[in-house]
């Protein structure tokens, strides 16, 4: 073979496998647009699951006429967040957010469900919601806990819900520190380990975003506070994350916080596709946010043997809410 013919044909194959790499990122690029990837959608939990049914599989799919109405894809998701301690397998539900999310309209709608409301667990009896993971990962392991607490949710508010996520303190201070912090607006002034911090925007470390996200003692509302400063620390990472500085290190960046999860059936490409979607969403004027509010009374819980406070929630309050966000 000529060596000119030798160097063309050498040539010919790296512009070859040049335009197949390409192809193939593009492709991986088209795919993971969330017009084309959320088109078969889990369902987690039905609405109307029994709560101690904590085997049914999570990949079941569905096309229902939630997923596909309006422009684009429409799915709930469940944000979780465990009180899980450092060298501890099981924990309580302290936060729990749900969220629908509409990408046709480039809008999110979010309650917050108290943790302390009273639910019936099948098989066990009346109890605070917070106690269901609790309950179920002593009895049933870890995963079965969290797939219990997102059914007992699920039936508690009559919404299906597509996908769930949990971390745990540990959790949630890694991921803001591997970001390298973030700016978050707190409503109202408060304290933390007694330290006044006043309402406001704060740039805050992992650790200073745990303890605010946990403190209620010190605000008026109590828990309500606490559950808006939640949402502002889910606001100010998704910010952080979607900064133009960072849009192009997305994939590795969702990848790497996608670790921090004690649970969850989304991939990390269906992270990275929620990721792009959230670009086009106004975090300040595109999210609604709900507090579901309750009556505090003092009951018998059935699992402690003993009376404590808890929160009941008339039904008719949650049906509106839900019809009003969620439909």
């Amino acid at each position: 073979m000529k060596k000119k013919s030798k160097w063309r044909l050498i040539g010919y194959s790296i512009a070859g496998i040049l335009i197949a790499g390409a192809a193939v990122i593009g492709y991986e690029f088209y795919q993971l647009q969330p017009a084309n990837h959320f088109k078969d959608i889990p369902v987690a939990s039905s609405g109307t699951s029994d709560t101690t049914n904590t085997t049914k599989s999570t990949d079941k799919t569905e096309n229902t006429d939630q997923q596909t109405k309006g422009n684009g894809p429409v799915f709930n998701i469940l944000l979780l967040g465990s009180d899980e301690r450092p060298g501890e397998t099981i924990g309580h539900s302290d936060t729990m957010m749900l969220a629908h999310v509409d990408l046709g309209k480039n809008q999110i709608n979010a309650i917050s469900i108290p943790r302390d409301t009273r639910v019936h667990l099948n098989g066990y009896g009346y109890t605070k919601l917070t106690s269901v993971q609790y309950i179920l990962q002593a009895d049933k392991g870890v995963n079965q806990g969290i797939i219990g607490s997102v059914d007992a949710i699920s039936e508690l508010t009559g919404v299906p819900i597509n996908y769930y996520m949990e971390t745990n303190f540990q959790g949630l201070e890694a991921m803001v520190d591997s970001m390298g912090g973030i700016d978050i607006y707190v409503p109202t002034n408060e304290k933390i380990n007694g330290q006044p911090v006043a309402a406001g925007t704060h740039f805050v470390d992992g650790k200073t975003v745990l303890a605010l996200a946990r403190e209620r003692h010190s605000i008026a509302s109590g828990d309500y506070g606490r559950q808006q400063v939640q949402l502002e620390a889910i606001k100010g990472i998704a910010k952080k994350a979607l900064n133009p500085s960072n849009i192009s290190n997305l994939p590795s960046l969702i990848s790497s916080m996608s670790k921090y999860m004690i649970g969850s059936n989304m991939s990390t490409s269906d992270m990275v596709s929620l990721g792009m979607a959230m670009k086009n969403i106004d975090l300040n004027k595109q999210i609604h946010y709900k507090q579901i509010e309750g009556t505090q009374k003092v009951l018998y819980d059935d699992i402690l043997k003993a009376n404590n406070d808890q929160i009941v929630i008339d039904p008719q309050v949650m049906k509106s809410t839900i019809t009003e966000y969620f439909h």
